[in-house]
């Protein structure tokens, strides 16, 4: 029996607006990101899900709330999907830190799995965390569709991680999860076996799109 997962990032906040390093920091959706909440609720009232999940962190809770309304769901909330905690990055954008921490910010460039920020959850922690969490979703709620609210870094390293890509990988394979963009999986029933990628970074509205995707150069996470 599979179970389909779909993971969406929450709405934007006005420190992703900026590319800021938004981790574990308490930072409300800005107008853009609410605007997004309510249109993925749209959405997602338009789609067949059993179960609603999210990210403990406030703003995925504030994203889920619509979403909660319109499909008469209680959104459960998983504290293993809470976002990676950045260390000395939160708050501060790729190019302060490369002002401020130069050597610290050239090495995590180079291998961010090898050479997370100081004080930084070390991504392959945050993956297995992140997997952990997505497993027993999908085996609580087999054979069900389930729609789960998280994060950016978190989703990328738990897609790499469970699809088998080098997490020293993740920012050059998955530069970004659009705010409120829908990524599909497949769970095979044996929990041992990875999952199918169905879908990748869709937009479920036209206010997914509402601001540019970041420059690669200085994109952070």
């Amino acid at each position: 029996m599979t179970t389909h997962l779909t993971l969406v990032r929450h709405g934007r906040t006005i420190w992703h607006a900026e590319n800021r390093y938004t981790g574990v920091s308490d930072v409300p959706l800005d107008d853009t990101g609410r605007a997004q909440a309510v249109a993925l609720a749209d959405w997602a009232a338009r789609q067949q899900f059993d179960v609603l999940v999210c990210s403990p962190v406030p703003r995925a809770l504030a994203t889920a709330a619509p979403v909660s309304a319109a499909l008469g769901l209680e959104p459960e909330v998983v504290p293993g999907l809470r976002e990676v905690d950045f260390g000395i990055a939160e708050g501060r954008t790729l190019a302060e830190l490369r002002e401020t921490y130069p050597e610290a910010t050239e090495a995590f460039v180079a291998d961010p799995a090898a050479h997370p920020f100081p004080g930084a959850e070390p991504p392959a922690d945050a993956a297995q965390r992140a997997v952990g969490a997505l497993r027993d979703i999908a085996e609580r709620h087999a054979g069900r569709s389930v729609l789960v609210i998280a994060h950016n870094t978190l989703l990328r390293l738990a897609l790499c991680a469970w699809l088998g890509i080098p997490l020293s990988r993740y920012r050059a394979v998955l530069p970004r999860l659009e705010n409120a963009a829908a990524t599909r999986l497949r769970v095979p029933a044996d929990g041992g076996s990875p999952p199918a990628l169905l879908a990748l970074n869709v937009p479920t509205s036209p206010a997914v799109t509402a601001d540019e995707p970041a420059p690669t150069a200085g994109r952070t996470a």
